[in-house]
């Protein structure tokens, strides 16, 4: 007598709980993936070219300051004749610092605040300081260095 030999095929069945599972880890992976992004559509830092001008010493008034979103850029007056500037861009969630308040640059999105004068984060989520740029001041004009 011979034998057949069965075969059994296995055809591979998706159950809604596979779909429903794969398209919860692909809702995380968007979800992440929009956390890590920023609003300033760049890697954090300035976007200015060496020699730009950013503003007049005018315009960034003593214990205060001026968000320069275009170009990824925060200038500080500590005091009178003293600029400062650093990266715009909060370290918490990448986006856009709001204002400058005083001696403090403040990041309305989530609280969090950084020192006018170092950078350094002062309160709220940040993990850490605002990067310096580098600045002249020349004939009453700031330029990135």
């Amino acid at each position: 007598m011979t034998g057949t030999a069965r075969t059994t095929r296995s055809t591979p069945v998706m159950s809604r709980r596979i779909v429903f599972s794969g398209l919860g880890a692909l809702g995380v992976a968007a979800a992440l993936a929009g956390c890590a992004g920023g609003d300033d559509g760049g890697d954090g830092g300035a976007s200015v070219e060496s020699g730009a001008e950013l503003a007049s010493t005018s315009e960034v008034p003593v214990g205060g300051g001026i968000v320069l979103a275009d170009e990824g850029v925060v200038i500080t007056q500590p005091t009178e004749g003293e600029f400062k500037a650093f990266t715009s861009t909060c370290t918490h969630e990448g986006r856009t610092v709001t204002s400058v308040d005083g001696d403090t640059i403040q990041c309305a999105h989530h609280g969090s605040s950084y020192s006018a004068t170092t950078g350094a984060v002062q309160g709220g989520p940040a993990p850490e300081a605002l990067a310096t740029v580098e600045i002249t001041v020349k004939d009453g004009k700031i330029l990135a260095a």
